[in-house]
């Protein structure tokens, strides 16, 4: 990468708002004070977001296999107790935020934006009511499935696997799209299965967005997207996070970059005919192994080495003459339009 593509880079995240739609920051902090840790946020991830210039950062709620099914509404309500905490221990540096308006505040004051979302439902059981309770607690995304199944869908599986005939949005899959519209919140795609996102397109009338999903054209995962439904959810006005998981970036065992990343980004960009539908969901996962104590070789390693790194994919398309202007909707622009059309 030429130095100068680096620079324009580092410039373009100082001058324009950045977000990134997609991190386990809670599960992590999670694994962080189980081990004796405190200030988590303060320590290790405002430097790095600031570094890359990171103003936004979307927060799942995921729940591992392990505390399922009995473990996963506590599991959820621990992470944002435990976010509390954190905001308590380092006032003044991030915001829970619950909509635009919270979003643009914690920028003017200095401070990073986090949006929490659902990363599957299995929190809220089979329970509509719980969806009211998150939404007072300051979830506004609701990612409906993880890579397996629960109450409301069938997620997608990261390889094939054994399994009996897949299904789309149950009853109650259905009732959460409405309930989540009603309240407020959006609607994110990524890691449901196909049946499951056509299902949700057809029954919710707002933008969606797939927060950390790439192109299938360009590796073959079931977690990426077909062009037909990279097509679909720009047609909703929705938008597609790209997702550094060097897996779903390409096929090939060779060494993954942010070139391969930003092809992504020309693939979506040359079907739906603009810039508007892409923006950044990065998934960053290397470091979650490690707080975890997984310390095995992976294939599924970070193409972009974490936040710090993150202008490394603007600079790619710097490098590709992709204008200012595009450039910013890409880098966080087009996510915040997003939210305004959702969560307001």
């Amino acid at each position: 990468m030429k130095y100068d593509c680096i620079e324009t880079a580092k410039r373009l995240h100082e001058k324009y708002f950045v977000a990134d739609a997609h991190f386990d920051l809670l599960p992590l902090v999670w694994d962080w004070r189980k081990r004796g840790e405190s200030k988590v946020i303060e320590n290790r991830y405002i430097p790095v977001f600031k570094e890359g210039g990171i103003d936004l950062v979307v927060s799942s709620l995921f729940v591992s296999d392990e505390y399922l099914p009995e473990m996963a509404l506590r599991r959820a309500l621990d992470y944002i107790s435990l976010f509390y905490k954190e905001m308590e221990e380092s006032p003044g540096l991030f915001s829970l935020c619950r909509n635009v308006e919270e979003i643009k505040e914690a920028k003017s004051a200095g401070m990073v934006a986090i949006l929490l979302s659902f990363e599957g439902a299995e929190p809220l059981g089979n329970d509509i009511n719980l969806l009211r309770i998150f939404y007072e607690l300051g979830v506004r995304g609701l990612g409906i499935a993880w890579s397996r199944r629960n109450y409301a869908a069938d997620g997608c599986h990261f390889e094939a696997k054994e399994e009996g005939q897949k299904g789309g949005l149950t009853n109650f899959g259905v009732q959460l799209l409405r309930e989540a519209e009603s309240l407020g919140m959006y609607i994110d795609v990524s890691h449901l299965n196909d049946e499951g996102l056509k299902d949700v397109l057809r029954f919710y009338e707002k933008p969606v967005i797939a927060s950390h999903s790439n192109c299938r054209a360009l590796a073959q995962s079931m977690r990426n997207l077909t062009d037909e439904q990279i097509l679909q959810i720009a047609s909703s006005g929705g938008i597609i996070g790209m997702n550094a998981c060097s897996e779903f970036v390409k096929d090939s065992n060779e060494e993954v970059s942010a070139r391969d990343l930003a092809d992504h980004v020309d693939h979506i960009c040359g079907l739906v005919g603009s810039f508007d539908h892409v923006c950044y969901g990065f998934d960053f996962c290397d470091e979650f192994r490690e707080a975890s104590l997984q310390v095995e070789e992976k294939r599924n390693y970070d193409c972009i080495k974490g936040h710090a790194r993150s202008f490394e994919l603007t600079a790619e398309l710097v490098s590709r003459g992709i204008g200012e202007k595009e450039i910013a909707g890409i880098i966080g622009g087009n996510f915040l339009r997003f939210l305004e059309r959702t969560i307001g």
